[in-house]
């Protein structure tokens, strides 16, 4: 069955806006673990504006040894004061996987992948290093994207494809034809030896014809709109909403 990981960053988002101390990250996780997620994804950025490594470093003692452990980050980004970079993160946190993401200073969201062509010799040194630390490496990359062999070849175990295109198309009632890139994009990752997730803006009107379209899709990650459904269903009824799409 795919993985559903829930990414965090939203609950991260609405304790800052106060700076205090609610709603408690730590909770949120215990709450999606009992209702039977796999997986907690979390995506420091180095402006901490939503998850911090304090948050990374809680929840890695938190979900060890329970569930799958999934840190997103810019691996290019420089430490600075209250940052210490994505790498020695993963360092300090040990997760299952790193998911590296070519995410710009500043950017509100992820909102596009790797340029393989471009990034590969930049990449290969920190996945070495990635993988020595014992973490499944998985590289964001745009439905569509060309040279998934060169993903393989510098290190990569998984690829995850960006489905925002794919939920923005779904949104308008025309998405075959970014639905058909995903499904393509996962096929050939596939036959480079590479394991597929997927995210960003799914939700639960749009995962179900994703997942029948990539059946073997290994994981997804979801939080955003997972954490805005929960308000009005609550956060265990929504985790396992999600889990009957995977699994139906």
């Amino acid at each position: 069955m795919t993985l559903l990981s829930v990414n965090l960053n939203k609950i991260a988002v609405l304790r800052n806006a106060r700076g205090e101390s609610e709603p408690d990250i730590a909770r949120a996780a215990e709450t999606c673990i009992a209702a039977g997620c796999g997986g907690i994804t979390l995506h420091p950025r180095p402006d901490r504006r939503h998850v911090t490594p304090q948050d990374v470093m809680l929840l890695a003692e938190l979900v060890h040894g329970r569930v799958e452990y999934n840190l997103e980050g810019n691996p290019f980004a420089p430490p600075r004061e209250g940052y210490p970079g994505f790498i020695e993160l993963v360092r300090r946190a040990r997760p299952t996987q790193a998911t590296l993401v070519p995410d710009a200073e500043g950017q509100i969201t992820s909102d596009h992948g790797f340029d393989l062509a471009r990034d590969a010799r930049k990449l290969t040194p920190l996945i070495a290093e990635l993988n020595a630390l014992g973490c499944r490496v998985s590289l964001f990359i745009d439905a569509g994207a060309e040279d998934l062999e060169r993903a393989a070849a510098i290190g990569a175990s998984r690829v995850e494809v960006y489905t925002g295109p794919y939920a923005k198309a779904f949104a308008a009632g025309n998405h075959d034809r970014e639905l058909q890139a995903c499904a393509t994009t996962a096929r050939r990752a596939r036959d480079a030896g590479l394991g597929v997730n997927a995210g960003h803006d799914l939700n639960q009107r749009n995962l179900g014809a994703l997942k029948r379209a990539i059946p073997d899709l290994a994981e997804v990650s979801i939080g955003h709109a997972l954490i805005g459904e929960a308000l009005y269903d609550g956060l265990e009824r929504t985790v396992r909403n999600y889990l009957e799409i995977l699994r139906s």
